[in-house]
């Protein structure tokens, strides 16, 4: 019989992120967590290992639900990218992340469905940090006007035979897709993805009040990169922007690194939005975790200097913040405290895409959790469905 693996995890204080518990310590069994709270209630039984962590602290393992790469992997170029999933999973692993979406953008027919295949089946095998639990796909029913950095040859009117294709070379994989809410057959898609248990959210978009409307009462409650690929706020003209922040049915995703949307519009998200609707992502590209320099994402050739990444046409093409150093800007620009910042990372995403089982540090929950340093924020110890997958040395 397998010997169980006990193992007690001791910080300054936890974020569960629903409390904050001082001088607190987390009981896991192999990849369970079996008892949180402080550390008095704990006894220190034979055979456990002790993981003590001095100004400290712990959350629940993050998860990015909307990231295109890392560590040189792009997750819409399978094939050619420069290094596998694996890169990307350990990377993440290193800055806490222990659940992520790998995310594709449009492409020619063919390519996409090729790439999904190969990406699900990438997916399918143990990887050595974090966990790839989902595809997101964004786009290709998307508007052509605000594709950001996507091709634009690429993009397509929405054909529920093609969804239907994706989804079956996704291998049941996908977990949510953007689409724009103005384009013909718009109510059609949102019931189809509904039906075949894909989150539809709206972006890339230039919807109006009503079409936006429509398209919530069909079931669309998602808000893909909310302010990013979407007219701007106007006092008299309603679009999907404005909708997303007042309509209490719509969860919104936020780019969350500093560059992405101006620290008074995280602000006013922050205010409109209740503090369970906020989702942090990272958006980032392969770039990240990798150093300066030029990198062919796809058909194109983005630039990544100090954080940014852009295209030669000076567009904004992803980031390279990921979320461990994103989600302190809910706190610096959008006033939350330290419990409601980390929910948007961790048990927002969970429950906006129903992975019950994480994103609290909880009894019966997975063992996925985080360790960071006070004064630093940087990663010191990750633990992965009870795995300890990434560990700073002394």
């Amino acid at each position: 019989m397998k010997k169980r693996v006990r193992r007690l995890f001791i910080a300054d204080h936890l974020i569960t992120p629903d409390h904050r518990v001082e001088n607190g310590a987390v009981l896991c069994e192999d990849d369970r967590i079996l008892a949180v709270g402080g550390l008095s209630a704990f006894e220190m039984e034979p055979q456990l290992e002790v993981f003590r962590f001095e100004n400290a602290y712990m959350t629940p393992g993050f998860i990015d639900t909307h990231i295109h790469g890392a560590g040189g992997f792009d997750c819409s170029s399978v094939t050619i990218s420069p290094r596998p999933i694996d890169s990307m999973s350990r990377i993440l692993g290193e800055r806490g992340v222990t659940s992520f979406f790998p995310t594709i953008v449009a492409a020619p027919a063919a390519d996409m469905l090729e790439n999904l295949s190969l990406l699900a089946a990438e997916m399918s095998r143990e990887l050595p940090g974090a966990e790839a639990v989902g595809i997101n796909s964004e786009g290709p029913f998307i508007n052509p006007f605000k594709r950001g950095a996507q091709q634009e040859e690429s993009i397509r009117p929405i054909d529920l035979g093609f969804a239907r294709e994706l989804i079956e070379a996704g291998q049941g994989k996908i977990r949510v897709m953007t689409f724009a809410p103005e384009l013909d057959k718009a109510t059609e898609l949102v019931e189809f993805l509904l039906e075949h248990g894909v989150k539809p959210s709206m972006g890339h978009s230039i919807a109006n009040e009503q079409q936006t409307l429509r398209a919530i009462d069909a079931g669309a409650c998602y808000c893909t990169h909310l302010f990013n690929g979407m007219p701007p706020l106007h006092q008299r003209e309603m679009g999907l922007s404005s909708i997303a922040l007042t309509d209490n049915r719509v969860t919104v995703e936020l780019i969350i690194d500093g560059r992405h949307i101006h620290p008074r519009m995280v602000d006013l998200a922050c205010r409109c939005k209740s503090r369970r609707q906020l989702v942090g992502i990272s958006d980032c590209t392969m770039a990240a975790g990798m150093p300066n320099g030029e990198y062919r994402i796809g058909p194109s050739l983005i630039r990544v200097k100090d954080g940014f990444s852009q295209t030669e046409q000076s567009v904004l093409a992803g980031t390279t913040t990921m979320l461990d150093a994103g989600w302190h800007s809910l706190m610096s620009c959008g006033h939350l405290a330290e419990t409601q910042a980390a929910m948007a990372v961790t048990s927002n995403p969970a429950a906006a895409f129903q992975l019950n089982d994480r994103g609290l540090l909880l009894p019966n929950r997975r063992a996925d959790l985080a360790v960071f340093e006070m004064k630093t924020n940087r990663a010191l110890l990750t633990v992965c469905n009870g795995r300890i997958v990434y560990q700073a040395e002394a």
